[in-house]
């Protein structure tokens, strides 16, 4: 009789080694072997988005400088403030002689490279050879005084008058110069005197001035 007991018995071996193989295989999947790594998500910024941080690519921040610039023209091409003393030149006019009064145009002209504006009233006084004041301080004729804009080289004028002492009968004085103070300025600007007397004490020697128009004078 035939002995069927040993194929039988490789047939079960067989069947065994491939379930164990099977076995160890599942095992190397879940813990020796890493998974695919998922992909990261871009961080999300608090701020505007840089093609750094979004992948995206962005005009860059500096391109507003054109309107920045453009801005910069604009505002330089308006006025700049008031006038400063170191950026006008003064100068009196010509006498204009007129009803026993004697009138004189004080101009201020805009040496700066800026443009800037005038309002109200110059300070003005005369003084000798020394800086000493000659008579009181101009009296302001009535006025409303409007805002002038002086560009580089323009000017502005106030007018500044006397009675004429010859007909006053007022004490008078020759004075070496006269101190124009822009307004709401603290420094003047020393001008020449060559008109002869002014009047300085007595009846009749009050000085006049009045308010900045745009121009050289009547």
């Amino acid at each position: 009789m035939a002995n069927t007991s040993r194929p039988v018995r490789r047939t079960a071996l067989l069947a065994s080694a491939v379930a164990l193989l099977g076995l160890v295989g599942a095992c190397g999947t879940e813990s020796g072997t890493p998974s695919a790594p998922q992909p990261t998500k871009a961080p999300r910024t608090t701020g505007p988005a840089t093609g750094a941080a979004s992948g995206t690519a962005t005009a860059p921040a500096a391109t507003a400088a054109p309107s920045d610039t453009a801005g910069s023209a604009s505002a330089s091409a308006r006025t700049d403030g008031r006038c400063r003393t170191s950026g006008l030149r003064a100068e009196v006019g010509r006498v204009d002689p007129g009803a026993g009064q004697r009138n004189f145009p004080v101009v201020l002209t805009n040496t700066s490279e800026r443009t800037c504006t005038l309002y109200g009233y110059p300070g003005a006084a005369f003084v000798d050879a020394s800086g000493e004041q000659l008579g009181p301080d101009p009296e302001r004729a009535p006025a409303s005084p409007e805002t002038v804009t002086l560009a580089p080289g323009k000017s502005a004028w106030a007018g500044l008058s006397f009675s004429s002492p010859q007909i006053s009968g007022a004490r008078t004085a020759t004075p070496a110069a006269l101190l124009v103070t822009p307004p709401d300025e603290h420094d003047p600007i020393k001008v020449k005197w060559t008109a002869g007397e002014v009047p300085v004490g007595g009846n009749e020697s009050s000085v006049k001035v009045t308010a900045f128009e745009p121009g050289t004078g009547p």
